[in-house]
């Protein structure tokens, strides 16, 4: 991974680069657990006629048909994780361990939000061993390679990594209607988004479960990276710190120079992959064209969602 990274970095600097217009369409790409998990905390409890829970996919299902709705995309895909765990439990194998299983009645759901997402006619992604960040990443990359731009809606700090200077790949929150382009990323964490994978490096990630260096902050890793830009280029020798202005600096060189090969180990844990085996979907491939009629009937009339049907704003001709 970090042979990957150091490959595909450019240069990392504060100053903004010149926003250029992608010359294709806008392709919308959900990251699918997150907003799984959201229905299924903010949703009442609710059971299928067969006794299946349905609530976090009754609530997944209308954030799709709401979106849809509202925006009226022309491209839209879904990212989905396989499993709770991923190749990156064999890098490290306490990684994202502290959130355990799933509770019992949302574990039968995960595959119910996959089947709903394809009957809506959302292009739908999933990999074995791959987390869904790491197709966002990839299909992001695709996107902009064929001259489009991508907006990932997703409330995971980690994706701000996949936001580009020129404009051409944006993170979304959905919930708090706020988008993240460079210059917000930079206001929210004080690094640039390149930089997202060593800010988590120093500073760690109790979501994913991945230790920083103890006693590095979220202002202080900021103002490391603002003047050494990488993990990998921070002095162990305070002398060569120069103008480093934060309080305590000589503590924290000491701190990075003991605790450098977990911070590293922690940095590319976080970095998203941008190359999935398999996955590499064409424009068209991600057209929205409405949901599947006969899917759609099928599926909820099983489930006996009545209302929300009608929402449905697009079907396939």
């Amino acid at each position: 991974m970090a042979a990957k990274r150091a490959a595909k970095k450019k240069a990392v600097g504060n100053a903004p680069a010149k926003k250029a217009a992608a010359a294709g369409p806008v392709v919308h790409l959900f990251d699918g657990h997150v907003y799984i998990f959201r229905a299924y905390y903010s949703m009442p409890s609710m059971t299928a006629a067969d006794g299946t829970p349905c609530n976090a996919a009754y609530g997944f299902a209308n954030t799709l048909i709401r979106y849809a709705t509202e925006e009226d995309p022309s491209h839209v895909g879904v990212c989905f994780d396989a499993a709770m765990t991923s190749f990156r439990n064999e890098v490290e194998p306490e990684y994202k361990a502290q959130r355990g299983e799933p509770p019992d009645d949302l574990e039968p759901q995960f595959d119910l939000c996959h089947e709903i997402s394809v009957a809506l006619g959302f292009a739908t992604y999933e990999v074995d061993d791959y987390e869904a960040d790491d197709l966002l990443g990839t299909i992001a990359g695709e996107v902009v390679r064929r001259k489009a731009a991508a907006r990932v809606l997703t409330t995971d700090k980690d994706l701000c990594q996949l936001v580009r200077e020129d404009g051409r790949v944006v993170v979304y929150d959905l919930a708090k209607e706020k988008t993240f382009d460079a210059d917000a990323v930079r206001e929210k964490f004080g690094v640039s988004p390149v930089q997202i994978p060593d800010y988590l490096g120093l500073v760690g990630d109790k979501i994913d479960n991945l230790p920083g260096v103890p006693g590095i902050g979220a202002k202080s890793a900021a103002a490391v990276l603002q003047a050494f830009e990488t993990i990998e280029n921070v002095p162990e020798d305070f002398e060569e710190w120069g103008d480093v202005r934060v309080r305590g600096a000589k503590r924290m060189a000491e701190k990075i120079a003991e605790h450098r090969d977990r911070a590293l180990k922690t940095k590319d844990l976080a970095t998203v992959l941008r190359e999935v085996p398999g996955v590499k979907p064409g424009l068209s491939d991600l057209a929205y064209r409405g949901a599947d009629r006969e899917r759609v009937e099928e599926l909820f009339e099983r489930l006996g969602w009545n209302r929300i049907y009608d929402r449905i704003p697009k079907w396939q001709s």
